[in-house]
């Protein structure tokens, strides 16, 4: 048998990855099976499980990813944050989450019954990367202003992440939602995610006067 390298073997990892993103975004996590992932690339089920033993762990890979590259716009963040003001700051935190739709679906949806049908080796990796954004956030606040004790940085952030995990279903509705909503008389608010990050950050960072 031929040495299959790395490059090679990322790419057809990625390549699942990428099938299971486009079935989510259409069909939800129900939709995701090994069946229909199959179905958009080129995998047999037995072949898949060189890489994955289950889609959950595939789901988990896709959150993995999408927060490695939402660190990635932190890190951005944070080379100006010292020189920005408080409004600034918090509108560019917020900018960090424009197209993290599929970020917030996974975690406020389905991150639970994912984790837990997860191998713990693949946790590990997913949670490495979650404590990487982590700190990527504390980072930023710390230079924002050196007057933010450890204390108070950590307040911050796990406020701010507690959010995270339920924010998706105030800005993101189906149409029977809508409909249900309407039907039951509550007026809907016109949020999005990164108006309410804004206000929630406004709120949560010192000022540095």
């Amino acid at each position: 048998m031929p040495k299959v390298s790395k490059e090679h073997m990322e790419e057809r990892r990625n390549e699942i990855i990428n099938a299971c993103e486009k079935i989510y975004k259409e069909k939800g996590f129900y939709g995701v099976t090994l069946k229909e992932i199959g179905n958009e690339t080129s995998f047999t089920r037995p072949a898949m499980y060189t890489y994955f033993e289950s889609k959950d762990e595939i789901l988990l890979a896709l959150l993995e990813r999408e927060y490695e590259a939402w660190c990635d716009s932190l890190e951005r963040v944070r080379k100006s944050a010292a020189k920005k003001n408080r409004n600034k700051l918090a509108e560019a935190i917020a900018h960090t989450l424009d197209g993290r739709e599929i970020l917030l679906r996974i975690q406020n949806m389905n991150l639970y019954e994912i984790e837990l049908n997860s191998r713990v080796e693949c946790l590990a990796k997913f949670k490495e990367v979650y404590g990487k954004t982590f700190a990527a956030m504390t980072n930023i606040l710390k230079t924002y202003s050196d007057k933010i004790d450890d204390k108070e940085c950590e307040t911050i952030c796990l406020t701010f992440f507690s959010f995270l995990f339920g924010v998706y279903p105030f800005v993101f509705h189906t149409d029977k939602q809508i409909e249900a909503m309407e039907m039951a008389g509550i007026k809907q608010s016109d949020v999005t995610i990164k108006s309410m990050v804004y206000e929630l950050f406004v709120r949560l960072i010192p000022d540095k006067q």
